[in-house]
């Protein structure tokens, strides 16, 4: 006999376990490990994608109410509640030769299942309804069709609220306040969970959220989103090589540099409450968030949540999009205008002040000619066609001349800097942050190229032909031909102040002191010299001479001034 049952034990386990599944009972069904959910507590679920999860549980006696609340996470599920009710009560010894799990037992008795719930979405849902009869077994199905998720789940017997979520009020949408460039003015009606007693604060607080992307239906889910965007960002900084400085300092920028929304946590299977980047943690229903971008849609998400329980309701978030910058005015240069800026040398205004060319003729080309009148000041100007920077430069004490070629239209900003470095002034005294400068813009010049200024610009005069009423003077021309005005002013013997203003245009001057107006060429830029005799003046007076080079494209260029003295005897 002993070897007999050697034998057929020998050939069971070679046969498999179908052969094992044989000599089970014929009404035996092979269950999972039965999960019962508790009363009164949090009850985490993982739910892998496709697969229904089940969790059991029964009433006490004298319970005639009861409420099942599913939170999901960051995506849809589906969740049903069943209850299987039965003719008589399972004994209380099975008489099944195996142990058998609490719902085989209810399984195997003769009864019915009734549906008496079900439901499809992400939003936090709660069923509320009468018991059935006691001798019943409740199964709480989870699944979802997306992905890996997580779920919470709660029961509560009786009736009343079960206190474990918080409560919201009737009207749960948060409103807009106020809309600013950089800020966004939030209110919503206070959740009733929200109570001071005793002057002790309460354990309920809210948590505002902002992102670019959407609306979250949970705490869990913004968490869920934040985490997704943390790996996102570190798989494109590490596929692009970068420092791990880099990575924090792109995550900060993301999540308003909230170090607890930046650790490498795994997703919480529940909602305890981990700051997943509150720009507002308060127990006041109102928030100003602030810090943000111009032009910019964000947003934003209320949460009630219960620090203690470690649970949370959403409100009906809300979006908004922030004002834009204001614009700098733009003035338009009209062609061959001679026009005057004052300059104001603020660290707020960045973009300083803009102007718009428009050259005439299909060729749209143009020569922009800048003179600042400050001798110590320089103006940094820049040349932009859509938006695209064509040209950059520092204009100083010379005049500066910038050829524009190539676009129909050109934005001209100018901005003030300090003298000898590239900082913009800082704001203080009025004297110091203004200065004047001329601008004008031609599209009468046709050349491909600025227009060539004289290698000097000095004016020579020559002491041995200086008489008692009479000078003669020498200045550098160019290849082009070109008019040159000489213009002059007697001033005291002892003034110490000689020099002309560089800004005065020659036709501002008066008429009396213009002496005459010459054109002259030379192709030679080493012979390139022309000279003037200007009489008629009186025996030992001091006298101021200017000469301009006038030119139909450009801003006329004055020569440094000349003093000379006439000669007292002759």
């Amino acid at each position: 006999m002993a070897l007999s049952w050697c034998l057929w034990v020998a050939v069971a386990l070679l046969s498999g376990p179908s052969t094992i599944h044989a000599l089970a009972p014929e009404n035996e069904v092979t269950l999972h490990p039965t999960t019962w959910l508790s009363e009164n507590r949090v009850t985490p679920v993982h739910l892998p994608k496709g697969r229904a999860r089940r969790l059991y549980f029964t009433l006490k006696k004298k319970a005639d109410l009861l409420s099942v609340t599913v939170s999901p996470c960051a995506v849809p599920i589906e969740w049903s509640l069943a209850v299987r009710t039965l003719k008589d009560k399972p004994p209380k010894k099975a008489h099944w030769s195996s142990k058998k799990s609490m719902p085989e037992v209810w399984w195997r008795g003769s009864g019915r299942e009734v549906r008496i719930y079900t439901y499809t979405g992400n939003a936090v849902d709660t069923y509320t309804g009468p018991a059935y009869a006691p001798a019943s077994i409740y199964i709480l199905r989870l699944k979802s069709n997306e992905q890996d998720t997580q779920v919470s789940a709660y029961l509560h017997e009786g009736p009343g609220p079960s206190g474990a979520f918080p409560e919201l009020p009737s009207d749960p949408r948060v409103h807009t306040l106020g809309v600013g460039m950089t800020s966004v003015t939030l209110n919503w009606a206070p959740s009733s969970s929200v109570v001071v007693k005793d002057g002790h604060r309460p354990h309920h607080e809210y948590c505002v959220l902002v992102n670019h992307k959407h609306n979250y239906r949970s705490l869990c889910a913004a968490r869920e989103g934040i985490r997704k965007e943390i790996q996102s960002v570190q798989k494109r900084q590490r596929r692009d090589k970068q420092s791990k400085e880099v990575v924090w300092g792109t995550l900060k920028d993301l999540w308003w540099q909230q170090p607890d929304a930046l650790e490498n946590r795994e997703s919480s299977t529940t909602d305890k409450f981990e700051d997943p980047g509150c720009v507002c943690r308060d127990i006041e229903s109102v928030c100003t968030v602030s810090d943000l971008l111009p032009d910019t849609q964000y947003y934003f998400d209320v949460f009630v949540v219960d620090r203690v329980n470690g649970t949370s309701a959403a409100y009906t978030g809300t979006f908004a999009r922030t004002h834009e910058e204001a614009r700098p005015a733009v003035t338009s240069l009209r062609e061959g205008q001679v026009k005057w800026v004052t300059l104001n040398g603020d660290a707020r205004n960045l973009q300083g002040d803009q102007f718009r060319f428009k050259p005439r003729g299909w060729q749209q080309n143009g020569l922009l000619t800048l003179h600042t009148c400050n001798s110590t000041s320089k103006v940094k100007v820049t040349v932009l066609s859509k938006g695209q920077t064509l040209t950059s430069q520092e204009v100083g004490h010379q005049l500066a001349q910038i050829w524009l070629h190539g676009a129909p239209s050109y934005l001209i900003q100018l901005q003030a800097l300090a003298s000898g470095s590239s900082l913009v002034i800082p704001k203080g005294d009025s004297s110091k942050s203004k200065f004047c400068l001329k601008m004008q813009a031609s599209s009468a010049y046709h050349r491909r190229a600025v227009p060539v200024f004289p290698t000097t610009l000095q004016i020579k005069s020559f002491n041995k032909l200086r008489t008692c009423n009479s000078v003669t003077l020498a200045w550098m021309g160019t290849e082009e031909r070109s008019l040159y005005c000489v213009y002059r002013r007697q001033i005291p013997l002892d003034s110490k102040h000689t020099s002309t203003d560089r800004c005065i245009d020659p036709e501002s001057r008066p008429a009396k002191e213009r002496v005459l107006c010459k054109y002259f060429q030379e192709l030679n830029p080493r012979r390139a010299v022309t000279t003037a005799v200007v009489g008629e003046l009186e025996p030992g007076m001091l006298y101021v001479f200017d000469v301009y080079l006038m030119r139909r494209w450009g801003l006329p260029i004055k020569y440094h001034s000349k003093t000379v003295r006439t000669r007292s005897e002759c």
